[in-house]
C-alpha cells in the first residue's frame, strides 16, 4: 500500500472511532469509492492498535483509578464509581458474544453500502430522538448496573457496518439520563474492552498468517501512529464539544451520508 493511502486511512480510522458517524463505514467506503484494493490483515490491525492506544493513553488516569478501585487497592476517589471496573467488564459480554456469533457476518453479509448508508440513517434518526427526549443531567459517578448493561447491550449492535460503536453507546447513555459529556466517556469506557479484544483477536489472525510481512513494517507503524495521535486529539476535542454542543451535526451528517451511499449503492447498480 502506498504510504499516502495508509496515512490518510489512518487519519479516518482517529477520526471517526469515536465520533458517532461509524469508523466501518468510512474505512470501507472510502476503498470502494476510490478503487483502492481491500488493505490486508496487517494495516487493519494497525489502526486497530492504533485507536486502542489513543484510548488507553488519554484516559490512563480514569483506568488507573478504576483497577485500583476495582481490585480493592485504593480508597473511592469521588469520581468515579467502586465498583465501575466490573460493571465494564459485564457491559463487555454482549458485544463479546454478538461477536462470536456474527464475526463472519460482518465482515461479508453485512460490509455493503446497502446496509452501511441504512445503519447510518437509522441510527442518526435515533440519535436525534434522544437528543429531543432523553432527560439528561447524570454524571458518570451515578452509573449503576443498569446503565452498564444498557450501554452493554448497546455496543452490541455495532458489529454492523456503519452503526458506530461509539454512536450507538452514546445514545444509550443519552436515554439513561446522562449528560452528553458524561454519555461519552462512559462510552469510550465501555468501548476500550472491546477495541482491546479486537485488536487482540486481529493479532492473532496475523500471528497464523506468518506475522507482518517485512515489505510492510513501515507502513504498519506509520498507520498506528498516526491512527493513535489522530484518535487522542479527537477524543480531548469530542469531549470538550459535547459540553457545550448538541449532537445535531452528526445526525445530519449521518443522515446525509447515508442518503449519498445508498444513492451511489443504487447508480452504480444500475450502471453495472
Amino acid at each position: 500500500m502506498p504510504i499516502h493511502q495508509a496515512i490518510l486511512l489512518a487519519v479516518i480510522q482517529g477520526l471517526t472511532e469515536f465520533l458517532p458517524i461509524s469508523s466501518s463505514a468510512h474505512l470501507a467506503l472510502v476503498p470502494w469509492l476510490l478503487g483502492w484494493k481491500d488493505q490486508g490483515l496487517a494495516f487493519d490491525i494497525a489502526l486497530h492498535f492504533g485507536t486502542l492506544l489513543a484510548v488507553l493513553i488519554y484516559f490512563a488516569r480514569d483506568w488507573y483509578r478504576i483497577v485500583r478501585a476495582g481490585l480493592g487497592l485504593g480508597p473511592d476517589e469521588g469520581e468515579l464509581p467502586r465498583h465501575l471496573l466490573w460493571m465494564l467488564a459485564a457491559a463487555t459480554v454482549p458485544v463479546g458474544v454478538a461477536g462470536l456469533l456474527l464475526k463472519d457476518a460482518a465482515e461479508t453479509v453485512f460490509r455493503t453500502p446497502w446496509v452501511i448508508g441504512t445503519m447510518l440513517i437509522l441510527v442518526g434518526l435515533l440519535m436525534a430522538w434522544a437528543e429531543r427526549r432523553a432527560q439528561l443531567g447524570r454524571h458518570i459517578r451515578s452509573v449503576t448496573w443498569t446503565d452498564a448493561m444498557a450501554v452493554g447491550a448497546a455496543q452490541a449492535l455495532a458489529v454492523v457496518p456503519g452503526t458506530s460503536r461509539s454512536g450507538i453507546t452514546l445514545v444509550a447513555g443519552l436515554f439513561r439520563g446522562f449528560d452528553r459529556a458524561s454519555a461519552a466517556r462512559f462510552s469510550f469506557l465501555v468501548g476500550t474492552p472491546a477495541i482491546a479484544a479486537a485488536a487482540a483477536d486481529a493479532f492473532l489472525d496475523l500471528y497464523r498468517a506468518g506475522g507482518v510481512p517485512p515489505g510492510e513494517r513501515g507502513v504498519f507503524f506509520s498507520a498506528m501512529a498516526v491512527s493513535a495521535a489522530t484518535g487522542c486529539a479527537v477524543i480531548a476535542w469530542f469531549l470538550r464539544f459535547l459540553r457545550q454542543r448538541t449532537l445535531k451535526f452528526f445526525v445530519a451528517y449521518r443522515i446525509v451520508l447515508g442518503i449519498l451511499i445508498l444513492a451511489l449503492a443504487f447508480f452504480r447498480r444500475l450502471a453495472g
